[in-house]
Protein backbone atom coordinates (compact mmCIF):
# COMPACT_ATOMS: atom_id res chain seq x y z
CA UNK A 1 0.00 0.00 0.00
CA UNK A 2 2.83 2.52 0.53
CA UNK A 3 4.43 1.60 -2.20
CA UNK A 4 1.30 2.55 -4.44
CA UNK A 5 0.85 5.43 -2.57
CA UNK A 6 4.14 6.78 -3.24
CA UNK A 7 3.98 5.61 -7.12
CA UNK A 8 0.77 7.14 -7.48
CA UNK A 9 1.85 10.27 -6.28
CA UNK A 10 4.90 10.60 -8.76
CA UNK A 11 2.22 9.85 -11.25
CA UNK A 12 0.55 12.69 -10.47
CA UNK A 13 3.29 14.84 -9.72
CA UNK A 14 4.54 13.96 -12.97
CA UNK A 15 1.89 14.83 -15.07
CA UNK A 16 0.71 17.80 -13.24
CA UNK A 17 3.81 19.85 -14.05
CA UNK A 18 3.18 20.58 -17.82
CA UNK A 19 -0.78 21.14 -17.02
CA UNK A 20 0.01 24.10 -14.23
CA UNK A 21 2.38 25.13 -16.66
CA UNK A 22 0.20 25.66 -19.09
CA UNK A 23 -2.11 27.41 -16.72
CA UNK A 24 1.00 29.68 -16.33
CA UNK A 25 0.27 30.35 -20.22
CA UNK A 26 -2.82 31.06 -20.22
CA UNK A 27 -2.58 33.43 -17.45
CA UNK A 28 0.01 35.21 -19.36
CA UNK A 29 2.64 34.74 -16.34
CA UNK A 30 5.36 32.69 -19.14
CA UNK A 31 5.01 32.64 -22.87
CA UNK A 32 4.03 29.22 -25.05
CA UNK A 33 8.22 29.84 -26.12
CA UNK A 34 8.87 29.67 -22.45
CA UNK A 35 6.88 26.38 -22.28
CA UNK A 36 8.35 24.60 -24.39
CA UNK A 37 11.67 25.43 -23.58
CA UNK A 38 10.96 24.34 -19.67
CA UNK A 39 8.84 21.43 -21.08
CA UNK A 40 12.51 20.13 -23.51
CA UNK A 41 14.78 21.30 -19.99
CA UNK A 42 12.95 18.57 -18.43
CA UNK A 43 12.24 15.54 -20.63
CA UNK A 44 16.05 16.28 -20.77
CA UNK A 45 16.62 15.71 -17.14
CA UNK A 46 14.84 12.90 -17.47
CA UNK A 47 16.50 11.24 -20.30
CA UNK A 48 19.99 11.68 -18.82
CA UNK A 49 18.89 10.77 -15.21
CA UNK A 50 16.73 7.69 -16.40
CA UNK A 51 19.87 5.87 -17.10
CA UNK A 52 21.82 7.34 -14.06
CA UNK A 53 18.88 6.33 -11.59
CA UNK A 54 18.90 2.50 -13.37
CA UNK A 55 22.70 2.26 -12.47
CA UNK A 56 22.30 3.34 -9.16
CA UNK A 57 19.19 1.67 -8.44
CA UNK A 58 21.48 -1.44 -9.41
CA UNK A 59 24.51 -0.65 -7.56
CA UNK A 60 22.84 0.59 -4.03
CA UNK A 61 18.97 0.49 -2.30
CA UNK A 62 16.21 1.03 -4.60
CA UNK A 63 14.49 2.85 -1.58
CA UNK A 64 17.29 5.33 -1.15
CA UNK A 65 16.93 5.88 -5.07
CA UNK A 66 13.59 6.93 -4.63
CA UNK A 67 13.55 9.07 -1.86
CA UNK A 68 16.55 11.02 -2.96
CA UNK A 69 15.37 11.72 -6.71
CA UNK A 70 12.24 12.41 -4.84
CA UNK A 71 13.36 15.00 -2.39
CA UNK A 72 15.33 16.37 -5.77
CA UNK A 73 12.25 16.88 -7.80
CA UNK A 74 10.55 17.92 -4.50
CA UNK A 75 13.28 20.44 -3.89
CA UNK A 76 13.21 22.10 -7.58
CA UNK A 77 9.51 22.33 -8.01
CA UNK A 78 9.65 25.68 -5.64
CA UNK A 79 12.75 27.03 -7.25
CA UNK A 80 10.68 26.73 -10.44
CA UNK A 81 7.52 28.47 -8.93
CA UNK A 82 10.36 31.09 -7.56
CA UNK A 83 11.79 32.01 -11.23
CA UNK A 84 8.17 31.67 -12.77
CA UNK A 85 8.17 35.04 -14.84
CA UNK A 86 11.11 36.24 -13.33
CA UNK A 87 14.13 34.21 -14.13
CA UNK A 88 14.46 32.07 -17.14
CA UNK A 89 17.77 30.19 -16.56
CA UNK A 90 16.61 29.63 -13.05
CA UNK A 91 12.92 28.11 -14.38
CA UNK A 92 15.39 25.52 -16.68
CA UNK A 93 17.92 24.32 -14.00
CA UNK A 94 14.59 24.10 -11.77
CA UNK A 95 13.10 21.72 -14.48
CA UNK A 96 15.96 19.74 -15.47
CA UNK A 97 16.28 19.10 -11.95
CA UNK A 98 12.82 17.69 -11.74
CA UNK A 99 12.98 15.88 -14.77
CA UNK A 100 16.28 13.95 -13.21
CA UNK A 101 13.91 13.50 -10.06
CA UNK A 102 11.00 12.08 -12.65
CA UNK A 103 13.49 9.82 -14.40
CA UNK A 104 15.68 8.21 -11.39
CA UNK A 105 12.48 7.24 -10.18
CA UNK A 106 11.19 5.05 -12.83
CA UNK A 107 13.27 2.48 -12.85
CA UNK A 108 13.74 2.40 -9.31
CA UNK A 109 9.97 1.97 -8.63
CA UNK A 110 10.00 -1.06 -10.93
CA UNK A 111 12.80 -2.42 -9.40
CA UNK A 112 11.38 -1.70 -5.81
CA UNK A 113 7.85 -3.40 -6.84
CA UNK A 114 10.06 -6.54 -7.51
CA UNK A 115 11.33 -6.53 -4.61
CA UNK A 116 8.07 -6.08 -2.27
CA UNK A 117 5.39 -8.16 -3.76
CA UNK A 118 5.74 -11.42 -4.41
CA UNK A 119 5.63 -13.02 -7.90
CA UNK A 120 2.08 -14.01 -8.16
CA UNK A 121 0.78 -10.81 -7.07
CA UNK A 122 2.59 -8.29 -9.49
CA UNK A 123 0.76 -8.17 -12.12
CA UNK A 124 -2.56 -7.24 -9.93
CA UNK A 125 0.13 -4.65 -8.15
CA UNK A 126 1.22 -3.35 -11.40
CA UNK A 127 -2.56 -2.88 -12.73
CA UNK A 128 -3.55 -1.39 -9.43
CA UNK A 129 -0.45 1.41 -10.08
CA UNK A 130 -1.29 2.04 -13.72
CA UNK A 131 -5.47 2.00 -12.86
CA UNK A 132 -4.10 4.99 -9.94
CA UNK A 133 -2.35 6.55 -12.27
CA UNK A 134 -5.29 6.55 -15.50
CA UNK A 135 -8.03 7.38 -12.78
CA UNK A 136 -5.28 10.99 -11.87
CA UNK A 137 -5.42 11.69 -14.81
CA UNK A 138 -8.57 11.47 -15.75
CA UNK A 139 -10.10 13.26 -12.91
CA UNK A 140 -6.88 15.67 -12.35
CA UNK A 141 -7.94 18.21 -15.17
CA UNK A 142 -11.08 19.55 -13.52
CA UNK A 143 -9.63 18.87 -10.35
CA UNK A 144 -6.71 21.50 -11.21
CA UNK A 145 -8.86 24.01 -12.98
CA UNK A 146 -11.57 24.03 -9.89
CA UNK A 147 -7.78 24.73 -7.66
CA UNK A 148 -6.72 27.22 -10.20
CA UNK A 149 -10.23 28.75 -9.23
CA UNK A 150 -8.89 29.74 -5.83
CA UNK A 151 -5.01 29.38 -6.29
CA UNK A 152 -2.64 30.50 -8.23
CA UNK A 153 -0.01 29.23 -10.13
CA UNK A 154 3.02 29.45 -7.58
CA UNK A 155 0.99 27.52 -5.09
CA UNK A 156 -0.23 24.86 -7.40
CA UNK A 157 3.26 24.26 -8.03
CA UNK A 158 4.12 24.03 -4.44
CA UNK A 159 1.36 21.18 -4.28
CA UNK A 160 3.44 19.75 -7.12
CA UNK A 161 6.28 19.42 -4.63
CA UNK A 162 4.12 18.18 -1.69
CA UNK A 163 3.28 15.15 -4.26
CA UNK A 164 6.99 14.17 -4.76
CA UNK A 165 7.83 14.89 -0.67
CA UNK A 166 5.17 11.77 -0.38
CA UNK A 167 6.48 9.99 -3.12
CA UNK A 168 9.89 10.08 -1.79
CA UNK A 169 8.75 9.32 1.87
CA UNK A 170 5.77 6.69 1.75
CA UNK A 171 7.33 3.49 0.38
CA UNK A 172 8.79 1.21 2.52
CA UNK A 173 11.58 -0.50 2.82
CA UNK A 174 12.83 -2.61 0.08
CA UNK A 175 15.16 -5.99 0.40
CA UNK A 176 18.50 -3.80 0.51
CA UNK A 177 21.62 -3.25 -1.57
CA UNK A 178 20.68 -5.69 -4.81
CA UNK A 179 24.52 -6.16 -4.62
CA UNK A 180 24.13 -7.57 -1.08
CA UNK A 181 21.60 -10.12 -2.52
CA UNK A 182 23.71 -11.33 -5.28
CA UNK A 183 26.64 -11.73 -2.51
CA UNK A 184 24.13 -13.83 -0.64
CA UNK A 185 23.39 -16.28 -3.31
CA UNK A 186 27.30 -16.78 -3.85
CA UNK A 187 27.49 -17.71 -0.43
CA UNK A 188 24.84 -20.06 -0.73
CA UNK A 189 26.93 -21.68 -3.42
CA UNK A 190 29.74 -21.80 -0.84
CA UNK A 191 31.50 -19.01 -1.17
CA UNK A 192 32.66 -16.85 1.79
CA UNK A 193 30.35 -13.38 1.93
CA UNK A 194 33.55 -11.18 2.74
CA UNK A 195 35.52 -12.37 0.03
CA UNK A 196 32.57 -12.19 -2.48
CA UNK A 197 31.86 -8.59 -0.84
CA UNK A 198 36.15 -7.77 -1.85
CA UNK A 199 35.89 -9.47 -5.15
CA UNK A 200 32.91 -7.04 -5.81
CA UNK A 201 34.86 -4.15 -4.84
CA UNK A 202 37.33 -4.88 -6.83
CA UNK A 203 35.81 -5.73 -9.86
CA UNK A 204 32.79 -3.23 -9.50
CA UNK A 205 33.25 -1.85 -13.65
CA UNK A 206 32.82 1.70 -14.23
CA UNK A 207 29.45 3.02 -14.80
CA UNK A 208 29.46 2.86 -18.30
CA UNK A 209 30.04 -0.88 -17.66
CA UNK A 210 27.50 -0.66 -15.26
CA UNK A 211 25.22 0.53 -17.91
CA UNK A 212 26.78 -2.10 -20.57
CA UNK A 213 26.05 -4.94 -18.14
CA UNK A 214 22.47 -4.04 -18.16
CA UNK A 215 22.46 -4.08 -21.86
CA UNK A 216 23.45 -6.90 -22.23
CA UNK A 217 21.50 -8.42 -19.50
CA UNK A 218 18.31 -6.92 -21.84
CA UNK A 219 20.24 -8.85 -24.93
CA UNK A 220 19.41 -12.38 -23.51
CA UNK A 221 16.30 -11.58 -23.58
CA UNK A 222 14.83 -11.54 -27.88
CA UNK A 223 11.23 -11.28 -26.41
CA UNK A 224 12.24 -7.81 -24.44
CA UNK A 225 14.20 -6.67 -27.32
CA UNK A 226 11.30 -6.81 -29.53
CA UNK A 227 8.49 -5.67 -27.33
CA UNK A 228 10.67 -2.50 -26.29
CA UNK A 229 11.42 -2.36 -30.41
CA UNK A 230 7.35 -2.66 -30.64
CA UNK A 231 6.23 -0.43 -28.04
CA UNK A 232 8.92 2.53 -29.40
CA UNK A 233 7.71 2.78 -32.66
CA UNK A 234 3.91 3.04 -31.93
CA UNK A 235 5.10 5.57 -28.99
CA UNK A 236 6.72 7.62 -31.51
CA UNK A 237 4.66 7.15 -34.53
CA UNK A 238 1.29 6.23 -33.75
CA UNK A 239 1.13 8.17 -30.38
CA UNK A 240 2.77 11.26 -31.85
CA UNK A 241 0.94 11.10 -35.09
CA UNK A 242 -2.27 11.14 -33.45
CA UNK A 243 -1.14 13.79 -30.94
CA UNK A 244 -0.50 16.06 -33.67
CA UNK A 245 -3.21 15.08 -35.81
CA UNK A 246 -6.38 14.81 -33.87
CA UNK A 247 -6.39 18.59 -32.99
CA UNK A 248 -5.99 19.05 -36.57
CA UNK A 249 -8.74 16.67 -37.40
CA UNK A 250 -11.20 17.61 -34.25
CA UNK A 251 -11.12 21.09 -35.74
CA UNK A 252 -10.61 21.00 -39.70
CA UNK A 253 -13.12 17.83 -40.59
CA UNK A 254 -15.64 17.86 -37.68
CA UNK A 255 -16.09 21.51 -37.19
CA UNK A 256 -15.78 20.97 -33.00
CA UNK A 257 -13.45 20.66 -30.10
CA UNK A 258 -15.84 18.57 -28.34
CA UNK A 259 -13.89 15.14 -30.56
CA UNK A 260 -10.28 15.87 -29.47
CA UNK A 261 -11.93 16.05 -25.85
CA UNK A 262 -13.91 12.92 -26.20
CA UNK A 263 -11.52 10.78 -27.79
CA UNK A 264 -8.84 12.17 -24.71
CA UNK A 265 -11.11 10.64 -22.25
CA UNK A 266 -12.15 7.70 -24.11
CA UNK A 267 -8.84 6.70 -24.47
CA UNK A 268 -8.34 7.25 -20.90
CA UNK A 269 -11.55 5.75 -19.54
CA UNK A 270 -10.17 2.60 -21.75
CA UNK A 271 -7.05 2.23 -20.83
CA UNK A 272 -9.24 2.34 -17.12
CA UNK A 273 -11.11 -0.53 -18.38
CA UNK A 274 -7.70 -2.16 -19.48
CA UNK A 275 -6.06 -2.41 -16.03
CA UNK A 276 -9.40 -3.57 -14.72
CA UNK A 277 -9.45 -6.83 -17.00
CA UNK A 278 -5.56 -7.10 -16.97
CA UNK A 279 -5.40 -7.26 -13.69
CA UNK A 280 -7.02 -10.67 -13.51
CA UNK A 281 -6.76 -12.14 -16.43
CA UNK A 282 -3.75 -14.70 -17.09
CA UNK A 283 -3.60 -15.74 -20.79
CA UNK A 284 -1.91 -18.74 -21.41
CA UNK A 285 -0.11 -16.85 -24.56
CA UNK A 286 0.68 -13.34 -22.59
CA UNK A 287 2.98 -11.87 -24.58
CA UNK A 288 1.15 -12.52 -28.04
CA UNK A 289 -1.77 -11.38 -26.05
CA UNK A 290 -0.14 -7.97 -24.92
CA UNK A 291 1.45 -6.88 -28.09
CA UNK A 292 -2.30 -7.78 -29.61
CA UNK A 293 -3.20 -5.45 -27.05
CA UNK A 294 0.31 -2.98 -28.07
CA UNK A 295 -1.11 -2.92 -31.87
CA UNK A 296 -4.86 -1.43 -31.42
CA UNK A 297 -3.38 1.53 -31.24
CA UNK A 298 -3.37 1.21 -35.15
CA UNK A 299 -6.85 1.72 -34.72
CA UNK A 300 -6.40 5.73 -33.58
CA UNK A 301 -4.98 6.67 -36.55
CA UNK A 302 -6.64 4.92 -38.78
CA UNK A 303 -9.86 6.58 -37.70
CA UNK A 304 -8.49 9.84 -38.40
CA UNK A 305 -7.65 9.01 -41.78
CA UNK A 306 -10.77 7.53 -42.82
CA UNK A 307 -14.30 9.16 -43.66
CA UNK A 308 -16.16 8.22 -40.31
CA UNK A 309 -18.22 9.63 -38.23
CA UNK A 310 -16.55 11.25 -34.79
CA UNK A 311 -17.97 8.61 -32.53
CA UNK A 312 -15.49 5.75 -34.39
CA UNK A 313 -13.09 8.08 -34.06
CA UNK A 314 -13.73 8.32 -29.52
CA UNK A 315 -14.53 4.47 -29.94
CA UNK A 316 -11.15 3.90 -32.05
CA UNK A 317 -9.60 5.97 -28.89
CA UNK A 318 -11.13 3.28 -26.35
CA UNK A 319 -9.92 0.64 -27.70
CA UNK A 320 -6.87 1.95 -28.18
CA UNK A 321 -6.78 2.58 -24.56
CA UNK A 322 -7.36 -0.64 -23.40
CA UNK A 323 -4.45 -2.35 -25.83
CA UNK A 324 -2.40 -0.08 -23.88
CA UNK A 325 -2.85 -1.43 -20.77
CA UNK A 326 -3.39 -5.03 -21.74
CA UNK A 327 0.56 -4.50 -22.52
CA UNK A 328 1.88 -2.41 -20.20
CA UNK A 329 0.75 -3.96 -17.43
CA UNK A 330 2.02 -7.82 -18.44
CA UNK A 331 4.64 -6.35 -19.96
CA UNK A 332 6.30 -4.94 -16.49
CA UNK A 333 5.27 -8.29 -15.09
CA UNK A 334 7.26 -10.01 -17.28
CA UNK A 335 10.34 -7.67 -16.89
CA UNK A 336 10.33 -7.67 -13.25
CA UNK A 337 9.92 -11.57 -13.18
CA UNK A 338 12.53 -12.84 -15.92
CA UNK A 339 15.33 -9.96 -15.74
CA UNK A 340 18.21 -10.92 -13.37
CA UNK A 341 17.18 -8.88 -9.81
CA UNK A 342 20.67 -7.16 -9.89
CA UNK A 343 20.13 -5.96 -13.47
CA UNK A 344 16.35 -5.07 -13.43
CA UNK A 345 16.90 -1.17 -12.77
CA UNK A 346 19.34 -1.01 -15.75
CA UNK A 347 17.65 -2.95 -17.98
CA UNK A 348 13.89 -0.88 -16.75
CA UNK A 349 15.82 2.15 -17.73
CA UNK A 350 16.58 1.15 -21.48
CA UNK A 351 12.92 0.28 -21.42
CA UNK A 352 12.04 4.41 -20.61
CA UNK A 353 14.68 5.64 -22.41
CA UNK A 354 13.63 4.15 -25.66
CA UNK A 355 10.36 4.39 -25.65
CA UNK A 356 9.10 7.63 -23.64
CA UNK A 357 12.31 9.20 -24.96
CA UNK A 358 12.26 8.79 -28.70
CA UNK A 359 8.14 10.13 -28.42
CA UNK A 360 9.31 13.92 -28.48
CA UNK A 361 11.90 12.54 -31.80
CA UNK A 362 8.86 11.32 -32.89
CA UNK A 363 6.41 14.80 -32.39
CA UNK A 364 9.24 17.07 -34.03
CA UNK A 365 9.58 14.51 -37.18
CA UNK A 366 5.79 14.38 -38.23
CA UNK A 367 4.41 17.77 -37.24
CA UNK A 368 6.92 18.68 -40.49
CA UNK A 369 5.84 15.88 -42.24
CA UNK A 370 1.78 16.74 -42.08
CA UNK A 371 2.64 20.31 -43.07
CA UNK A 372 4.81 18.63 -45.89
CA UNK A 373 2.90 15.98 -47.14
CA UNK A 374 -0.67 16.56 -45.52
CA UNK A 375 -1.93 14.20 -42.85
CA UNK A 376 -3.88 11.56 -44.72
CA UNK A 377 -0.50 9.76 -45.99
CA UNK A 378 1.29 10.57 -42.96
CA UNK A 379 -1.35 8.65 -40.84
CA UNK A 380 -1.74 5.82 -43.17
CA UNK A 381 2.19 5.30 -42.67
CA UNK A 382 2.22 5.32 -39.15
CA UNK A 383 -0.87 3.22 -38.80
CA UNK A 384 0.30 0.73 -41.06
CA UNK A 385 3.65 0.96 -38.06
CA UNK A 386 1.38 0.39 -34.95
CA UNK A 387 -0.27 -2.51 -36.62
CA UNK A 388 3.16 -4.12 -37.97
CA UNK A 389 5.53 -3.48 -35.42
CA UNK A 390 4.18 -5.73 -32.86
CA UNK A 391 3.06 -8.32 -35.01
CA UNK A 392 6.62 -8.32 -35.96
CA UNK A 393 7.66 -8.89 -32.64
CA UNK A 394 5.16 -11.54 -32.13
CA UNK A 395 7.37 -14.06 -34.52
CA UNK A 396 10.32 -13.78 -32.09
CA UNK A 397 9.68 -17.03 -30.41
CA UNK A 398 10.22 -16.29 -26.69
CA UNK A 399 7.55 -13.25 -27.51
CA UNK A 400 4.51 -15.73 -26.80
CA UNK A 401 4.63 -15.87 -23.21
CA UNK A 402 7.41 -13.10 -22.75
CA UNK A 403 9.67 -15.38 -21.41
CA UNK A 404 13.13 -16.61 -22.46
CA UNK A 405 11.43 -20.27 -21.24
CA UNK A 406 8.17 -21.36 -21.84
CA UNK A 407 6.00 -23.02 -19.14
CA UNK A 408 5.94 -26.85 -20.68
CA UNK A 409 9.40 -26.29 -20.87
CA UNK A 410 10.41 -24.60 -17.40
CA UNK A 411 8.28 -27.46 -16.01
CA UNK A 412 9.98 -30.29 -17.75
CA UNK A 413 13.46 -28.93 -17.05
CA UNK A 414 11.96 -28.86 -13.54
CA UNK A 415 11.04 -32.83 -13.68
CA UNK A 416 14.52 -33.86 -15.29
CA UNK A 417 16.61 -31.89 -12.67
CA UNK A 418 14.38 -33.75 -10.07
CA UNK A 419 15.09 -36.46 -11.49
CA UNK A 420 18.65 -36.64 -12.00
CA UNK A 421 18.70 -35.35 -7.90
CA UNK A 422 17.28 -38.60 -7.01
CA UNK A 423 19.09 -40.52 -9.66
CA UNK A 424 22.47 -39.18 -8.05
CA UNK A 425 20.70 -38.92 -4.38
CA UNK A 426 20.09 -43.28 -5.41
CA UNK A 427 23.46 -43.86 -5.91
CA UNK A 428 25.11 -42.02 -2.77
CA UNK A 429 23.02 -43.76 -0.71
CA UNK A 430 23.60 -46.99 -2.11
Amino acid sequence: MRLWCGTTASGLATWALPFVLGLAVLDRTIGAATLGLLLAARTAGFLVAVAVGGVLADRYSRRGVVLWAGLAAAAATPLLALGLGRSLPLMLAAAVVAGAGQGACRPAFQALTAEVVDEDRRQAANAAMTLSVRATTLAGPSLTALLAVALDTWTLLLGIGVLWLVAALMPGPGAGRPGAAAAEGADADGVDDEGADRDGARRRPSFFGEFAEGLREARRHPWFLAGLGALTVVISTGYSATGVALPLVSRDKYDTGFVLAAAMTAYTLGALGGAVVVARWRPRAQGWAALAGLGLYGFAPLSLLLPVHWVVVVAAYAVAGIGIELFNVPWFTATQREVAPDKLARVSSLDFMLSYGLAPAGLALIAPAIEQFGPRPVLAVCAVLCFAAPAAAALVPSARGFARRQRGEEHEGRAGREGREGREGGVRDE
